[in-house]
């Protein structure tokens, strides 16, 4: 049987903001208090989608969350109307409004978890959503994923569910941007490859000095046994903590794997060649060939790697084996990554092409390619089991686009989150959404 690898791309939501809400995320906190233009990020967004399906790729979409939060406002004390909710929260607590007006939850990277039916010990393919808790505008998000992924993903016959986390610190994880696999073959078993920043309850780590580590490693391990993972197909590797507090605040900022090859900075990870023997010798034994993909300090900086977000790129498999990397225009501005990037392709390695993008409005914000999306690997019964009113085609481009075109603002300051009527027109967006991409009541609100 076929299998494939589905990229769900995050939709950009109504509210895209510079909030400058995530302290570790050297381009979120840069661009702080900048003015937004949530319609040309949702835009960038749909056609980096379209240009894949395009490519052949199998792509899919993910629906934003509903923002302004008023329900997080309520519970934190703010009442009245929805209007008088917002009125007094940005009076009397505007960071609070700010954090829960953010589209974060178009980083779908974040989002959940996934392991393949391949590695599971009940055969199925299996979500856990990321409780995010070491950022409040992100720990909000949790209950909403858990919705639209019950609704992408809807056929317990192949799919199963997990809650997030315990949202305490102990357990804080953030979801795909940490966690990878590597096959060689999508419906063959893999090797899951677990980062964490730091332990919770094991000293003998050392942990960053400067920005928090937002993965444990009592997360990963949970998470490994919510899916049933044995031990043979699990690798886990601790971030180094000096390149977190250089501004990698996920893995996926300083590495990305693809079915048997790692991408990877020297600087990423603690006892590196332990880690790369390990992943080497459990891969071998399930009939792959391990590649390593080192990038040296001496060509690209840790610095330029979080500046152009080097890294955090899509690593696609072509049908002619080679892979192709999807990259930010950052990338090409960048001299010294992209210099690197040439000679890498013209070499004879498994990375053969280069293609950049424009998210300029999702860069600005701390996300890049790889942040928005969640990668899926599906066994082509399991693909047909998937609520195909979120699998991408020509006709769901348009439709979104003129979607896009119909309900989004084109500028969006912070003094805007004050405004009553953002609430309305996102409500109003999201209610039409569900219906372009069947996704039943997934929201909690009620229009009138």
């Amino acid at each position: 049987m076929n299998a494939y690898e589905v990229n769900f791309d995050g939709l950009v939501g109504p509210t895209h903001n510079y909030g400058g809400l995530s302290y570790g995320n050297v381009a979120s906190q840069s661009n702080s208090q900048a003015t937004s233009n949530p319609k040309e990020a949702a835009l960038q967004g749909l056609g980096k989608m379209k240009a894949l399906m395009e490519m052949g790729f199998k792509q899919g979409v993910f629906a934003p969350q509903e923002r302004q939060d008023v329900a997080a406002l309520r519970s934190l004390g703010f009442s009245g109307t929805d209007a008088e909710v917002i009125a007094k929260a940005a009076k009397e607590a505007m960071p609070l409004l700010a954090a829960c007006s953010s589209a974060s939850s178009m980083w779908t990277a974040n989002s959940c978890t996934v392991s393949p039916s391949a590695d599971t010990a009940d055969g199925r393919v299996h979500f856990t959503a990321a409780n995010l808790n070491c950022k409040f505008h992100r720990s909000i998000e949790h209950p909403t994923t858990s919705r639209v992924l019950g609704a992408m993903f809807a056929n317990d016959k192949f799919f199963a569910h997990h809650a997030a986390l315990p949202a305490v610190g102990q357990f804080g994880d953030e979801g795909a941007a940490n966690h990878t696999r590597f096959c060689n073959g999508y419906g063959e078993a893999g090797v899951e490859f677990f980062v964490f920043g730091r332990s919770a309850f094991d000293s003998r780590f050392p942990s960053p000095q400067r920005y928090p580590a937002r993965q444990t490693l009592e997360a990963c391990h949970a998470v490994a046994r919510l899916h049933g993972l044995s031990a043979e197909g699990v690798v886990y590797a601790q971030q180094n903590p000096a390149v977190i507090d250089q501004g990698v605040f996920h893995n996926d900022v300083i590495s990305v794997g693809n079915g048997e090859v790692l991408f990877y900075h020297e600087d990423a990870f603690l006892e590196t060649d332990k880690v790369l023997a390990e992943l080497d010798g459990k891969l071998g034994k399930r009939g792959g060939r391990f590649q390593a993909v080192r990038v040296p300090r001496s060509a690209v900086a840790v610095e330029d790697a979080v500046r152009s977000y080097l890294f955090n790129s899509q690593l696609l498999s072509r049908a002619d084996g080679s892979m192709l990397l999807i990259v930010p225009e950052e990338c090409r501005a960048n001299a010294n990554v992209w210099n690197y990037l040439s000679e890498l392709t013209s070499g004879q390695g498994p990375i053969r092409e280069v293609k950049v993008f424009d998210l300029k409005q999702s860069m600005q914000n701390g996300g890049g390619p790889a942040c928005l999306r969640l990668r899926v690997a599906l066994k082509e019964n399991e693909l047909a089991a998937v609520n195909q009113g979120v699998m991408m085609t020509p006709e769901l481009h348009a439709t979104l686009t003129t979607w896009v075109e119909k309900h989004y603002r084109d500028r969006l300051s912070e003094s805007d989150l004050a405004d009553p009527q953002l609430l309305v027109e996102c409500r109003t967006a999201l209610d039409e959404l569900t219906q372009i991409l069947k996704l039943g009541a997934v929201y909690p609100f009620q229009l009138n």
